[in-house]
Formats: structure tokens, C-alpha cells, sequence
């Protein structure tokens, strides 16, 4: 005769995740198994990398990027786990490099590209 198991209980919870050496690489809370609500990304020297929300485990939300220098790489939102909204990406200094719109993960609309003077460089348009 064979015995059964009982079903696993789902993870629920605040979580750190951890690199090799035990410095948090993330923090979150699980519900009901899957990443749920704002999570934190680090790099090993500590310094955050990302932070943003999550929905069933997939990203849904603001999000923002960081370099390991501390300055923005870039900010943008999902919607069931696809780009959707306004996005912005960041030169290594922190100045804009360009900006536009993503709807159902896909670029829409007019997007800009700034030169390192912070002016104006190129448009184009996405359908």
C-alpha cells in the first residue's frame, strides 16, 4: 500500500532571497506560491537595483531600474506581466535617453531620443 501526502502548503509570506555569500539579493511577499505584491532587487554591494510589484508572479505595476552606480537605468509599467504605459531609459549619469509608450508589450505612439545635451535627437512613431 502506498501512502499519500498530504498537499504542500502554498508559500505565503514575506521571503529574502540571497546570494552565495548570504547578502539579500531580494525581498518580497509570496502568496499563494507566486511573487505578489512589491518586491526589492539588489546588487551585491547592497545598493537597490529594482523595485516593483508583482501579481500572480508576474510584473504588473510601476517598476525602476537602477545601475550599480545608483543612477536610474529605467522606469516603466506592466499590465499582466507585459510593457504597458509610458517608459523612460537612462544615460549612465542619470540624464534622460529616451522616452515612449508601450501597450500590451509592444512600442506605440511617438518615441524620443535625447542627445547627452539633453536635446531633442530623433523621434519616431510605432503603430
Amino acid at each position: 500500500m502506498r501512502a499519500t501526502r498530504a498537499p504542500r502548503a502554498a508559500m505565503n509570506g514575506v521571503k529574502k532571497e540571497t546570494f552565495t555569500d548570504g547578502k539579500v539579493s531580494a525581498a518580497g511577499r509570496y502568496l499563494d506560491g507566486k511573487k505578489s505584491g512589491v518586491w526589492r532587487y539588489y546588487f551585491r554591494n547592497g545598493l537597490l537595483r529594482a523595485r516593483g510589484s508583482l501579481k500572480e508572479g508576474q510584473l504588473d505595476g510601476e517598476w525602476k531600474w537602477n545601475r550599480e552606480n545608483g543612477k536610474p537605468l529605467q522606469i516603466g509599467r506592466f499590465k499582466d506581466g507585459k510593457q504597458d504605459g509610458v517608459w523612460k531609459r537612462f544615460r549612465e549619469n542619470g540624464e534622460l535617453y529616451d522616452v515612449g509608450a508601450y501597450e500590451n508589450g509592444k512600442k506605440v505612439g511617438t518615441w524620443k531620443t535625447y542627445d547627452v545635451e539633453g536635446k531633442l535627437s530623433r523621434s519616431k512613431n510605432f503603430r
